[in-house]
């Protein structure tokens, strides 16, 4: 049994990881929190280890979501746009690149001694929360971060360990 604790990510593993994943520069820096709110849509993936107890949890605002998504994809930048500046949600097409994105985010929680982590689901956002995922959204140990991928733009992530 692994009995060490799971890292919060970098800003540098962040990035290294979008802009090996998506194919195009991805800058990342210190961001705001991704909190959900009716105006504020986010996407929310869970992780868990291997007894199913959840030990992480990522928020992605809708821009974030929608661009390393439809970037994963080669989706057009245009529909991507779309989707957050008039749409306000996002394809299924666009949902189902996301889940690949946040299935190999689960890399960035699994260091040596430290539990393993694999993505157990993803809540698209808009999608109903669980309560007992609405209480691990706000723990302090966190890590939020602004992303910029080229030619698609901005989000904001939040990785959080409850």
């Amino acid at each position: 049994m692994t009995t060490g604790t799971i890292p919060l990510p970098t800003l540098k593993g962040v990035r290294d990881m979008l802009t090996g994943l998506v194919g195009k520069p991805v800058s990342v820096e210190p961001g705001d929190p991704v909190t959900p709110a009716p105006d504020r849509p986010v996407a929310v993936a869970v992780y868990v280890d291997p007894y199913k107890n959840v030990n992480a949890l990522c928020l992605l605002d809708l821009g974030a979501a929608a661009y390393t998504g439809g970037a994963l994809a080669l989706l057009p930048p245009g529909g991507c746009q779309d989707a957050v500046e008039e749409d306000g949600e996002l394809t299924s097409m666009q949902v189902e690149a996301l889940h690949e994105v946040v299935n190999v985010f689960a890399a960035l929680f699994n260091a040596e001694g430290a539990p393993h982590s694999k993505l157990d689901s993803l809540y698209a956002p808009g999608a109903d929360l669980p309560g007992d995922i609405v209480g691990m959204l706000a723990a302090f140990n966190r890590v939020d971060v602004g992303i910029d991928v080229s030619t698609y733009g901005k989000g904001a992530i939040s990785f959080v360990l409850p």
